[in-house]
């Protein structure tokens, strides 16, 4: 190929085209071109190959700390999302992941769900239950929570997420704090997803869940405007339950100090 004959568009075009591992090939043809806007794409697919190798290097050491457990057979992470809002479920969910996999099979980019952008947390959702060797996903409504507290129903919701799992796993690790009674070895790991590949795509998988479900509760009740709240205390919503009082997904027993 010779870079000097070609337009810059062309340029593009051509590496638009090449596969990741010939970038560094191309990237010694662009940088001594004398066009800026050559030597400048040439940067930038030396910042692309950078950030990918510290993000490769980032997701193999949360498969590692899974591997580092030395599981003898099925390791599955569990988190859950909702413990919090005023309204909707709290949800729990499983994941069990191949964690013998070479890099080009690894999922990039997961990480605890806060910490990622809601198109993001989508996008990642689709890959990992594509990928993951089985996964489950449980709720537990605000009947029960106005019922039994949210304390009760977050281990309760935890327990089915490690229990319904199709394949049952031989170890369970959690995010924070221990699952009690779910007759499964486990563990846990504080700020577990920031630090497990297994415990951060249960955080993900279960927050889209749980979005999702809310966005479908906005459409019934949208002057709650749980669509962007997700059943949080935001300052819109609270001025909404003063003025239209709850509604029937709202958790009663979280809304003391606002009725």
């Amino acid at each position: 190929m010779d870079i000097n004959k070609m337009s810059f568009l062309k340029i593009k075009e051509y590496v638009n085209n090449s596969s990741e591992e010939s970038y560094r090939e191309t990237i010694e043809l662009l940088k001594n071109d004398n066009r800026k806007n050559v030597r400048n794409l040439s940067k930038s697919l030396s910042v692309y190959l950078e950030n990918k190798r510290k993000e490769l290097e980032r997701v193999r050491k949360l498969y590692e700390f899974d591997k580092n457990l030395e599981i003898k057979g099925h390791l599955a992470g569990v988190d859950e999302v909702g413990r919090g809002p005023l309204a909707g479920p709290i949800v729990a969910a499983s994941v069990i992941l191949d964690l013998d996999v070479e890099d080009k099979d690894l999922i990039l980019e997961i990480n605890d769900s806060k910490k990622l952008t809601a198109h993001k947390r989508e996008e990642l959702s689709k890959i990992i239950i594509e990928k993951a060797k089985c996964y489950n996903i449980e709720l537990i409504d605000k009947t029960e929570i106005d019922k039994y507290g949210i304390g009760v129903c977050n281990q309760k919701v935890l327990r089915l997420a490690a229990q319904n799992l199709e394949m049952r796993p031989d170890f369970v690790l959690s995010d924070g704090y221990a699952i009690k009674n779910v007759g499964i070895k486990n563990t846990f790991a504080i700020k577990g997803d920031s630090k497990s590949a297994s415990i951060a795509c249960a955080s993900i998988i279960a927050k889209v869940y749980r979005d999702d479900l809310m966005k479908r509760y906005a459409e019934e009740y949208p002057e709650y405007h749980f669509e962007s709240n997700s059943g949080y205390g935001s300052k819109e919503h609270i001025e909404a339950i003063k003025k239209y009082g709850p509604c029937p997904i709202h958790r009663i027993s979280f809304l003391g100090n606002i009725l």
